[in-house]
């Protein structure tokens, strides 16, 4: 297996060291991982089966990185100006509770 060495700025070599129980081998190879798997994604709109075991373990898909559509914006904009359910009375409110 080949090695690489990865130059980091003494302070956040310092941050690391406040977490020695963290593999930062594993975790860069993850996100380099993470990082090919999203290429291809991107280039093909597929997942290969070992991808999509690859990104099942680590609760990860590349959709996750991608931007939110402007529409999707829009419409979360206006639900937001959108009162969010209906008003109960106070007789519906205590029916309610009494069905709890």
């Amino acid at each position: 297996m080949a090695c690489i060495t990865v130059p980091v700025e003494e302070s956040f070599k310092e941050r690391m060291a406040l977490f020695p129980w963290v593999n930062w081998s594993e975790v860069g190879r993850e996100e380099m991982l993470k990082r090919e798997i999203f290429e291809r994604y991107i280039k093909t709109r597929k997942l290969s089966k070992e991808d999509e075991e690859f990104c099942e373990k680590i609760d990860w898909h590349p959709v996750d990185e991608l931007p939110l559509k402007e529409s999707f914006i829009r419409e979360l904009e206006q639900a937001k100006s959108e009162p969010s359910g209906k008003s109960m009375t106070i007789d519906e409110f205590r029916k309610w509770c009494d069905e709890l």
